[in-house]
């Protein structure tokens, strides 16, 4: 069985992608960034945007049954890999207990330029 559930963003449909989708026991949490509809959270501050986006995945995992403890993969694509720890950090701040595996890549640029970070993750429910 699948189960799907969208941000409201009206690229989703002209895209075609959804925020997260649940098939059997695996949830795969979409690229996520530090928007929030029109609104920006931490300009200029990548420990503050990781921080956001993982409450987004939080919220997510949850409306499909999960949590961060299901959580066994990060993927996280920084616009400038010199500040890494900032995004470690945070990351930590979340996953310290939980330790899923976790990727950390330099990309020349995301969506919009004051995006510094953007996390994907995948979730299996026990």
């Amino acid at each position: 069985m699948r189960q799907q559930i969208g941000s409201g963003s009206p690229w989703e449909d002209i895209v075609g992608y959804s925020r997260a989708v649940k098939v059997g026991n695996i949830i795969e949490v979409a690229g996520t960034t530090a928007m929030d509809g029109d609104t920006f959270v931490g300009k200029d501050d990548l420990y503050v945007q990781t921080k956001y986006i993982f409450q987004k995945i939080e919220m997510a995992l949850q409306q499909l049954g999960g949590s961060l403890n299901d959580v066994v993969r990060t993927r996280m694509f920084v616009t400038n890999i010199g500040n890494w720890e900032m995004a470690g950090k945070a990351h930590g701040e979340f996953f310290s207990a939980i330790k899923p595996v976790a990727t950390m890549v330099e990309v020349n640029r995301l969506i919009n330029e004051d995006l510094l970070i953007e996390i994907e993750v995948t979730a299996i429910l026990q």
